[in-house]
């Protein structure tokens, strides 16, 4: 696997209502909680299996903030993903890490 899809280091941070990754490569992805939320990929989500697996538009995380996210737990899933359980209850979408890298907003400029 490319090391820029590996990932070496998670961290929540609440007060600043981000998610922060180190990948293999050095890269340090930063994730305003709201967009990474409005960008589950479960099917709920995304409006229905037709909508699934389209890349996501990073300019999701510029968008202000409706409410204040929490990340309650992140699961492993396999080594190729992550999974996310949400202070609204929702659990469901599997976040695969060439997702979260392709949309980060720190490599597109938005942050």
């Amino acid at each position: 696997m490319d090391t820029r899809y590996q990932l070496q280091k998670i961290t929540v941070k609440s007060e600043l209502q981000e998610l922060q990754i180190v990948w293999g490569d050095g890269h340090q992805s930063r994730y305003p909680m709201e967009g990474l939320r409005r960008s589950c990929p479960c099917v709920f989500c995304q409006g229905g299996h037709g909508n699934m697996g389209k890349p996501v538009d990073p300019n999701i995380f510029a968008e202000p903030s409706t409410r204040k996210w929490e990340i309650t737990n992140i699961t492993q899933v396999g080594n190729y993903a992550l999974q996310f359980s949400w202070n609204d209850g929702h659990q469901t979408g599997i976040y695969r890490y060439e997702r979260l890298r392709d949309m980060c907003p720190v490599e597109h400029g938005i942050i």
